[in-house]
């Protein structure tokens, strides 16, 4: 679902963001080194690069994974085209390491890896899961789905990949008036406390209304509103799931990330094609930009993770996501009505997401 702000607050609010986004351009979040983000890894800006054919994807036959939701099994569902699936991630400067899901369980036996956020983190906890069920399929697993927990786990290796449903990090509580949506509250936290590497995400969420939106008001502090600029209340919110993480999570235990923007193509006009979405679409934007720009809650987020006081690495895949606007199911899903332009095809682009949090792990 696309996001349009027309006040001319909101306008003001876009402009000042861009100038962040713009500011702020020499100092992304990449840094392993010192797990805070704040330099590329190994001199190499692994988000910078393009996208090439490469006939040894995809990572696993959608067939063989039993992890897979329908709405994400484009082939499943009738996609005829597989090049989509044939395109590797080049960085500029390096080369990505391939991922091996001997290593990663090895690396991490015995350990507890959550997924924090909305349908975008679901995608790439699915992924993950079909990607290392590929390098080890008759490994023994345990897999439950809940709401709002779920996880998988590879039992000869003591590893469980988790995924806790909370699409806007901060609390959804009943109040007398309804659902109400409290930027200050994350008592949900208590679920992700003693996890050895944390993922989170947030956006989409922020920008549902009417019948979508899962709330009634929102508060802020003592304040209660019917409505509020969505950029301002997804700052604020994302403030308070910045001071948790620097008040409840020990990063020299903990390793965290913050999966970056997921960005949606329901407007052609963004890459200078007025009349298409993603529909249709066989195959990714040329080059290493995308005309549009990056969206400004891509902005939001290098603000509030530039004033955190721990080191959260982010998975910066704006860009590169922007680029592939053929990898949606579009209308090949077996759980979304109409045109998804939203969400990603498995297998498909939440694989290189997580190639690239795999190789910020080993590089």
């Amino acid at each position: 679902m696309g996001f349009r702000c027309e006040s001319l607050l909101c306008f003001f609010l876009i402009a000042w963001l861009v100038f962040l986004q713009e500011a702020s351009a020499g100092q992304h979040y990449y840094n392993v080194t010192r797990l805070r983000g704040r330099k590329q890894v190994n001199g190499c800006n692994l988000f910078r690069g393009k996208w090439v054919f490469d006939p040894s994807y995809s990572f696993y036959d959608s067939s063989g994974c039993p992890f897979i939701d329908a709405e994400f099994d484009c082939l499943k569902y009738g996609r005829p085209d597989k090049q989509y699936l044939k395109y590797s991630w080049k960085p500029d400067a390096c080369s990505l390491p391939r991922f091996n899901g001997v290593s990663f369980l090895a690396k991490w036996r015995g350990k507890k890896i959550m997924f924090v956020g909305d349908s975008l983190s679901l995608n790439m906890w699915e992924s993950l899961a079909c990607m290392i069920h590929a390098s080890v399929p008759k490994s023994r697993t345990t897999y439950v789905r809940k709401d709002p927990l779920s996880f998988v786990t590879f039992e000869d290796y003591g590893v469980t990949l988790y995924l806790y449903r909370a699409p806007y990090l901060v609390d959804i509580v009943k109040e007398k008036v309804g659902a109400v949506l409290n930027l200050g509250s994350i008592n949900g936290g208590n679920a992700w406390k003693g996890m050895d590497m944390l993922i989170f995400n947030s956006w989409h969420w922020w920008t549902h209304k009417g019948k979508s939106q899962a709330w009634n008001y929102i508060r802020d502090r003592s304040a209660l509103y019917k409505d509020m600029n969505r950029f301002v209340a997804f700052n604020k919110g994302l403030t308070t799931w910045a001071r948790w993480v620097d008040s409840n999570v020990d990063t020299t235990r903990t390793k965290v990330f913050f999966q970056g923007i997921s960005p949606t193509h329901y407007e052609g006009r963004e890459w200078n094609q007025p009349k298409k979405s993603c529909y249709g679409e066989l195959q990714p934007l040329s080059g290493s930009t995308y005309p549009a720009g990056a969206p400004p809650a891509a902005a939001i987020v290098n603000k509030v993770l530039g004033m955190m006081k721990k080191p959260v690495y982010l998975l910066d895949i704006t860009t590169l996501s922007q680029l592939r606007k053929d990898a949606h199911p579009s209308t090949y899903s077996g759980d979304h009505s109409g045109n998804d332009c939203s969400h990603w095809c498995l297998p498909g682009l939440p694989d290189t997401w997580n190639q690239l949090l795999y190789a910020a792990l080993v590089m």
